[in-house]
């Protein structure tokens, strides 16, 4: 076991490698009365299509979604259950490219991690049970499409991407889901839920050892062969497109515009552009920038207009969204904007307050345990190290965030997505 000391930030982290391939990242918080502890698989539903012993195999869209509901069942009965049974508080989520499980617990932290453990690498489908979940993802699918949220991001990443799978939505459609059998779901978990492309991450007043140990009880030594995913023939930089509305039941119109960016790196550089691109779209229009007093005193865009940067293993983009009675002249706004800073000197001063709010923002993340863990997860699938976020802040610098907006916040690369009122 290795043990990693980031003094700048007061913090430990251990890590062990089992002989079946788990990477196994414990941070100690003494004093704590609650233990966190989540697993997770380099596997989401963006994943559709992954090459495995020299062939590529194809699978439906919203796969990956419905493994992470069917894998709560065991033979003896629900997982969910036992766990909140034994005092533990769970739950799972599915994104583009990362499935995870998780419990928060005051109590029996090894009896519940065991369960935890057990229930995610050991399958129990049958075709009854799968067709029962069927109808049950499929209402939940329908409410998503009748959700103006949803439509206006999915629109939004149908515009930026062509291939890319990220741009179809995480639970798939109703059809997609209907070609879903018992056989596919143990084929996917073989492939995907093997100890080399998981992870377990584990926040508390615990003892490291014994993690280790309660995982190599539970999981045994058998590992896997990684797959190769495909995500398709290679995107462009420019849109597809760079307009599409549609109409829903909105009492005003909602929006979303941005651009995508190149997501080929890892390690250090990936957390590096993550930081410098959430940096960069604050500059434009965050909440302390001229750009967003303007519009919000001039009633162009509400209180809950947003900016960031978000990205995968294989995607990433810059987003502005919210409500908006004129989305278009946002846009234009932005577009402006853009101009005008890169036109004259920039506010060092502001820029270096948008940097200690997100070092803030980074080392409050610390103290939440669900938080820690998920970054933790994510930056090991990059082969990074999430509490290397502090110091990779400090070395950015003004030139990097305008770099940043040199490159990639051109007009032409600009779409925009729109939902208005019926």
């Amino acid at each position: 076991m290795e043990t990693h000391v980031y003094e700048q930030i007061y913090e430990i982290m251990h890590h062990s490698v089992l002989p079946n391939g788990l990477n196994i990242y414990v941070i100690p918080k003494k004093g704590f009365n609650k233990s966190y502890a989540f697993f997770a698989t380099n596997y989401g539903g963006a994943d559709r299509r992954f090459k495995l012993n020299d062939s590529f195999l194809d699978t439906p869209a919203g796969i990956a979604h419905f493994l992470e509901h069917k894998l709560f069942d065991t033979k003896d009965g629900n997982a969910l259950a036992d766990l909140a049974a034994n005092g533990a508080s769970p739950n799972a989520f599915t994104s583009s490219e990362m499935t995870a499980y998780f419990f928060e617990c005051t109590d029996k932290f090894q009896e519940n991690l065991k369960i935890l453990l057990d229930f995610v690498s050991v399958p129990y489908f049958t075709q009854e049970s799968v067709s029962k979940e069927q109808g049950i993802i499929g209402q939940e699918i329908r409410m998503i499409e009748d959700s103006p949220g949803h439509a206006v991001y999915y629109n939004f990443l149908k515009l930026l991407y062509k291939h890319h799978p990220v741009r179809d939505m995480i639970a798939g459609t109703v059809e997609s889901i209907a070609e879903i059998t018992d056989k596919t779901l143990y084929d996917c978990h073989k492939v995907f839920y093997n100890p080399a492309n998981m992870v377990l991450c584990v926040v508390g007043d615990v003892n490291a050892e014994a993690v280790i140990d309660v995982a190599k009880e539970t999981l045994g030594a058998e590992t896997g062969e990684i797959p190769i995913k495909d995500y398709g023939e290679p995107e462009t930089q420019l849109p597809v497109s760079q307009k599409f509305e549609a109409t829903m039941e909105v009492a005003v119109p909602i929006f979303m515009t941005g651009v995508k960016v190149p997501a080929n790196l890892s390690g250090r550089a990936a957390l590096k552009q993550e930081m410098v691109g959430n940096l960069a779209t604050a500059y434009v229009s965050g909440k302390s920038s001229p750009l967003y007093a303007k519009m919000y005193s001039e009633g162009i865009i509400s209180h809950d207009f947003a900016c960031g940067f978000g990205a995968g293993q294989s995607y990433a983009i810059c987003e502005f969204g919210g409500e908006s009675r004129d989305p278009e002249r946002v846009l234009s706004e932005i577009k402006e904007e853009l101009q005008k800073i890169l036109g004259e000197t920039p506010d060092l001063e502001r820029m270096e307050r948008n940097k200690k709010s997100a070092m803030g923002a980074t080392l409050r993340g610390l103290d939440s345990f669900e938080n820690l863990c998920y970054e933790q997860a994510s930056a090991h699938f990059i082969g990074a190290s999430a509490l290397d976020k502090a110091g990779i802040m400090e070395e950015i610098t003004p030139e990097d965030v305008l770099g940043f907006i040199r490159e990639y916040l051109t007009p032409e690369r600009f779409a925009i997505s729109i939902v208005k009122p019926v």
